[in-house]
């Protein structure tokens, strides 16, 4: 018997919403994703502003059928940009590579930038797995950040 973990992407529900709040309440995780965390009227409003940006692709991922994060595209300044957040309890399960992996395919525009924390060596692996290459760095307030660049 297998334990791989069937990974795949669907529309957002609004069913999604609290969990995807949970997540970036998380500290851990936002600090991993050198991203601080909305309250709950933030989050409201953010989540409403890019459901409806026809610029935005974003996705909920699914890891054996249960909502385990969020995979998604979005354009900053000029350029298409890609990003994720997997709950902590089903990191290291390549299920963020899984759900990236599946995002790019239905992305045809190249090329694509992430940016990451510096010191995030997983999602670093994750991005670099899907074929992403270091480009450069930047500062976001006092975090380093690397972009990688696909295509």
């Amino acid at each position: 018997m297998s334990d791989a973990i069937t990974v795949r992407l669907r529309e957002v529900i609004a069913a999604d919403l609290p969990m995807h709040f949970a997540q970036q309440c998380d500290p851990e995780s936002s600090r991993m994703a050198a991203v601080a965390s909305r309250d709950r009227p933030a989050f409201d409003a953010h989540w409403a502003k890019i459901l409806v940006d026809p610029t935005v692709v974003i996705r909920t991922v699914l890891a054996d059928g249960e909502p385990a994060g969020s995979v998604l595209s979005f354009v900053l300044d000029g350029q298409r940009q890609v990003g994720y957040w997997i709950a902590r309890e089903h990191w290291g399960k390549g299920i963020a590579t899984a759900a990236l992996g599946q995002l790019l395919e239905d992305l045809p525009e190249r090329p694509l930038f992430a940016r990451v924390a510096a010191d995030n060596h997983g999602s670093r692996r994750v991005l670099e797995h899907c074929g992403f290459q270091p480009v450069g760095e930047e500062r976001d307030e006092d975090v380093r950040v690397l972009v990688l660049r696909l295509g």
